[in-house]
């Protein structure tokens, strides 16, 4: 038996791992009604098999690397759940030859996803820490095609820019007008974001509602917005 260098055995995760795919394939199919995708394409689904979220788990939570909830990593930030992971994967449809930004690094889960989807991805990390160990860590498994920065991600990259999808991981209190600007045309938005006049939100200490969009940005330039399913996510920083 093969063992992992951070504890269990590679047949274990391997395992895991797969009865992960197969718990998120049911949520795709549950849903479908939302989100308009019932299935996991191909490419998707076997990234979800192929990226191994236990290297992107602190230590003391590895335990619950291959379970479908989201995982503090610190500095108040997390780990998002696996078919969050998944289904904001699948509405950016990173292409082999796309250019893809993601705001907020976090552990370096989602950029993973995307790196083993896209020809090269911008991810950009509000703090430092978090940044040098994603870097270190995508590079340690042998991603060569992710270019990191640490900053103010709801700016965007407009050095790099245009974008052929971009996925934030954190929720605005709108759109930025940044990531319209540096959308492609024919590109894709999926952004977490907050539901003006939530019921409670922060005047009770509650989260504010969200939910997750998808922007799409016509040949033509034209933009439309589609709310689709409810989501948690922690407050994109920055102007």
């Amino acid at each position: 038996m093969t063992v992992d260098r951070h504890g269990g055995s590679k047949e274990d995760f391997a395992q895991a791992r797969a009865d992960l795919v197969e718990e998120v394939a049911r949520d795709f199919r549950e849903t479908g009604n939302l989100t308009g995708r019932r299935e996991m394409s191909p490419r998707v689904r076997e990234a979800l098999a192929s990226v191994p979220r236990h290297r992107f788990v602190p230590d003391y939570n590895r335990a619950y690397a291959y379970e479908n909830r989201p995982l503090p990593i610190g500095e108040g930030q997390t780990i998002s759940q696996p078919y969050i992971v998944a289904i904001m994967t699948e509405l950016a449809q990173p292409g082999p030859q796309d250019k893809v930004l993601e705001i907020g690094t976090g552990s370096g889960y989602q950029c993973a996803m995307l790196a083993e989807l896209a020809k090269q991805v911008y991810s950009i990390e509000y703090y430092a820490d978090l940044a040098e160990r994603a870097r270190k860590l995508l590079q340690e498994i042998g991603y060569t095609n992710v270019h990191m920065r640490v900053g103010d991600g709801s700016r965007g990259w407009p050095e790099e820019a245009p974008f052929d999808a971009i996925v934030v991981t954190a929720a605005g209190k709108g759109v930025p007008e940044a990531y319209i600007d540096q959308l492609a045309p024919g590109g894709r938005l999926v952004i977490p974001v907050e539901e003006r006049g939530g019921h409670g939100g922060r005047l009770f200490g509650l989260m504010p509602e969200q939910h997750l969009m998808l922007v799409t940005k016509g040949d033509n330039g034209k933009v439309e917005y589609k709310k689709l399913l409810p989501v948690a996510f922690v407050p994109l920083l920055g102007k």
